[in-house]
Parts: C-alpha cells; structure tokens; sequence
C-alpha cells in the first residue's frame, strides 16, 4: 500500500502517525509534509496547490491512495483530477467542497436543507451590509465568505465594529478574494463542538467529537487563530445528541448536496453551537480535518480505524457502526511563535525532548530542519502537543508538562486547553 497525505501540517502529521501505527509496512508519502512527517516516510517538495505536480507525484510513485489535507487543494479541484487520472483519493470534489470555500454557498445549501443556523445574509456590496448590519442587535459576526486561513470571522461586540471589518473586506480588501462576499450572522450564544463523519455521499459515520480553542489567549481572549489546542471526548456529546447531529445536520445536507449534482465524499466537519435549549446550530462547515481537532481525534481512535478512510476512497465501504467512540481522552495544546497570528516569527532553535514519554506524541506544523540537523520554527503554529490518558484531566496534565519542557524563543500557548470540561470534572 503506497499513501499520499498532501500537506504539511500538523494535522498531516496527525494522519501520517495514525496511517503508520495502523499500517505499518505501508509505504508513506507527504507532500510537502515537514519533519514529523519525514521521520514517517518520504516528503515530497510539493506545494498542497500544486495540482499538476500531484498528479504527476501520484503517477510517477504509482500511489494507492491519496488523502488531501487543508481545504485549498481541495477548493483548487486536486480530488477531481486525481479521480480523473483514476485515482483513489479521499476529499470531496471541488464543487462539494463549496461548503467551506464559500461560506455564502454553505448557508444557502443549509436552508434548502432545512438545518439549524443563524440568521444571516450575504453581500458583496457595502451600502447593503452596512444597513444591514444598522438593522440589526449587538453582537454581530462578520465572515468572510472565501477561505482566509482561519482569519476570516470576527466577532463583532458592536454594530460599529461590524461596519469597520465589513469596509476593510469590502472595500479595503483586507482579505483579498476571499473577502469580496461576506456574510453577516446574528451572534449564538451557547458552547462550540466539533462533530467530524466519514462518509462516500450516501452512508456516514460520526468520529469522536471534540472541542477547539480558537481564541489565542487563555480565558478565550484575544484574536481568533487557527486553532490553539483542542481536546476530545467532551462529556456533552451524549448518545442522543449526535443522534440528533446525524439527523438534523449531516443527512439532510449529504441529500441536498446528491440533489445538487454535487455528492460528499470523505470527512465532513460541522463546526456547531450548542443552544441551552440544546439545539446544534451549524456554525461553519469545513470539508477536512480540523486543525488541531485531527490531533486530539486521531490517536484516540481505535487501531485500524484509518482503513475507513481507505475503504471510502477505493469503494465500497460498508461501515458496521454509525459512531466510533474513543479509546482514550486526548488534550492537544499548540505552540505558536511570537507574533502569531499576525506576524509569526521564524527561526528560532527548538528543543524537543526526546523522554516526553509514553502519553505525550508530538505533531509538527509550523517546523523546517537546516543545513545542519537543527528543527526551527517556520510558521505560525510550530507544534501540537497531544497527551493522552484516562480521562480529560490527566491528558490534559500529560500535555502542560510535555509544554513545559519543549523550548524554543518566544513560544506561546494557552495553559487553559479543555477549561470547560476541567470545570465539569471539578479539576479545574
């Protein structure tokens, strides 16, 4: 078996380590992966957007399977000119992955289908939103509808805030194309989850949920980031409530989406809001694994689990159970470099202990090896320090001490990854 993981993440990482501990003769590629990845098979120097390179990489290495990582090769159509040049990869076409490239569309596709989100309305030009956005109560979000690397929601605690980030999108094009059509949503209150399905289009099955930390300060302060850390399980995902998340979001936008010509295939991430009421409420969808969310999910899986997303790119797959509950709990705690997540500073010397031990694995992301063997910051997220263990309480203690002892100049990250279900375990 010869595997392509496009990207060069930590959530690439992530997969990598979950494809070699369950296949361990596999032959591992990662385009352009970094030196986690490395350490697992063999990088590739090709950008995730490179589309005729990948295509040209999956033919010349003769690849059985290629799993796309971030949502731009995605968006750039790489999963439809694998599935051409005949292929098996796992990610859903570029007109499917409408659902996260386009926020506008995803909204529209939501409403056809009937699922529970917040109001909202789309516009490419200002006069419109700003009146839109005087019509309407404090606080407002504002989103830009392209993809903004995880930089364009902001929430806006005042009407005259929304006006400012929907004149720099609009009219200043603070975002480039990616904020050119926007979409104005009433504010939901409530506690954010991650629900993850596998699917090929027609059946599905529901990963363990977690819950991201996007804020880049502890308490939830600060500006959103990609992702500060993430953990899973959480308590509040009871039996019921993902059945109501497999009824009421995934079904009905799997049909609406076969309806349209476009069907899903491979993961499907909805990012909810849970009312007090308890209703999901779709906050976004993305069209891949999160980032971190893949890093707390991943190795809590149970072994073998990575052959569902095999089996969904070679067909058939006839999945035996609608949830994979997790083995363990997981606590992944990013390291970001000074600057982040406006300017991130490259460059700086990493030491990483090599006795973190048994309960800690450590996903690189934003890391490059020099000249001479020296692993350096080379992003905005370095690393993603995963504990593990028991329940959430003691993988959490696993990753603040492996944080504690990783050390590079001018590491950030939050010491409050899991706070809520800390609170609800009374560890806090």
């Amino acid at each position: 078996m010869k595997v392509l993981v496009v990207g060069g993440g930590g959530r690439e990482h992530a997969l990598c380590w979950a494809l070699r501990r369950d296949s361990p003769d596999a032959d591992l590629f990662a385009a352009p992966g970094n030196p986690g990845t490395a350490a697992l098979g063999t990088n590739l120097p090709i950008t995730p957007t490179d589309v005729d390179a990948l295509v040209a990489a999956a033919t010349q290495h003769d690849i059985d399977v290629t799993i796309i990582g971030p949502e731009a090769p995605l968006a750039a159509g790489l999963a439809d000119r694998l599935r051409a040049a005949g292929r098996a990869v796992f990610g859903p076409s570029a007109a499917a992955a409408r659902l996260e490239s386009s926020k506008a569309y995803a909204k529209e596709v939501m409403r056809r289908a009937g699922v529970p989100t917040g109001a909202s309305a789309t516009f490419t030009d200002l006069a419109g939103a700003l009146a839109y956005i005087q019509a309407h109560a404090e606080p407002l979000v504002v989103k830009a509808s392209g993809l903004a690397a995880g930089k364009g929601v902001v929430v806006c605690v005042t009407r005259a805030e929304a006006a400012d980030v929907a004149r720099a999108m609009l009219a200043g094009g603070a975002l480039g194309d990616a904020g050119t059509e926007i979409v104005v949503e009433e504010f939901l209150r409530g506690e954010e989850l991650s629900v993850l399905a596998l699917t090929d289009g027609e059946h599905l099955m529901i990963l363990p949920p977690a819950q991201d930390h996007k804020r880049l300060g502890e308490g939830d302060t600060g500006p959103n980031t990609g992702g500060m850390g993430a953990y899973c399980p959480v308590a509040l995902t009871t039996a019921p409530l993902l059945a109501r998340v497999r009824r009421d979001v995934f079904e009905p936008v799997l049909r609406e989406m076969a309806a349209q010509g476009a069907p899903y295939e491979g993961v499907l991430y909805a990012g909810l809001m849970l009312a007090p009421d308890g209703t999901p409420n779709v906050l976004e969808f993305n069209c891949r694994f999160g980032d971190p969310e893949a890093q707390a999910i991943l190795p809590v899986l149970p072994k073998g689990a990575t052959k569902h997303l095999l089996d969904i790119a070679r067909r058939p797959w006839r999945p035996k159970r609608q949830v994979i509950a997790p083995t363990r709990a997981a606590v992944a705690t990013v390291l970001a470099a000074r600057g982040y997540p406006e300017k991130p500073e490259r460059g700086a010397a990493i030491r990483l202990p090599s006795d973190l031990g048994p309960d800690v694995v450590v996903f690189h992301a934003g890391t490059a090896r020099d000249a001479d063997g020296t692993i350096r910051t080379a992003g905005g997220r370095v690393l993603s320090v995963t504990g593990l263990g028991a329940d959430v309480p003691a993988a959490a203690r696993a990753s603040a001490a492996a944080c504690e002892r990783i050390a590079f100049e001018g590491k950030t990250w939050r010491r409050d990854i899991a706070w809520r279900e800390l609170q609800r375990a009374g560890a806090a």
